[in-house]
């Protein structure tokens, strides 16, 4: 292009789409080197570019460039990969936090879905012990009775509660060997 930058300028304002299209492909590949160097990515590069030159057509009546076409094609270049750097952070850092939340989110549906399959294997397994020992089980970890309550209550000795306490948990031990993990998390929640 052997216009000067005044010629070229009037050109722009005039519309003159080949002024336009030999200025693009005059400036094309040095602008997207120059953007590439900051963004590191060809695509956008291009972009950059492309989208520097649309906004030089569509905006031409009201831009001033003082300087010559070539240096407002740098600065627009610099300033809108510039601006793309930081749409990517804040793209990647909206992206880690989402991220972060859906796991915790999974996380905790995972923890509910495992505690919902203990709580029906618990239950399965209370109601499968004897009548007494259930009552005993039941009365000390659903109501908190002492042992000494408990008898009081059944009408039965400390020792009698004791013993049968221990076959409840021995039964419900073996019952629930897979999930003993979950248990201990499920009454430490309680």
């Amino acid at each position: 292009m052997e216009w000067d930058d005044a010629g070229i300028i009037r050109a722009l304002k005039a519309r003159d789409q080949q002024v336009f299209g030999e200025l693009f492909k005059t400036y094309f590949k040095q602008l997207r080197n120059y953007a590439f160097s900051f963004v590191q990515e060809q695509t956008l590069a291009e972009d950059i570019v492309q989208t520097v030159f649309l906004r030089l057509w569509d905006r031409i009546e009201v831009l001033n460039v003082v300087d010559s076409v070539a240096a407002y094609l740098y600065r627009a270049v610099y300033n809108e990969s510039l601006n793309a750097l930081k749409r990517s952070k804040v793209r990647r850092s909206h992206h880690s936090w989402l991220n972060r939340h859906m796991k915790d989110h999974t996380d905790a549906a995972n923890r509910q879905l495992q505690l919902r399959e203990l709580e029906k294997h618990l239950h399965a397994a209370i109601n499968a012990l004897p009548e007494q020992c259930r009552t005993i089980f039941q009365l000390s970890r659903y109501e908190e009775l002492r042992y000494r309550d408990i008898g009081s209550r059944l009408g039965i000795s400390v020792k009698t509660v004791e013993n049968q306490m221990g076959k409840a948990l021995k039964l419900l031990r073996a019952r629930l060997v897979d999930f003993l993990p979950l248990l201990l998390l499920y009454f430490m929640n309680l």
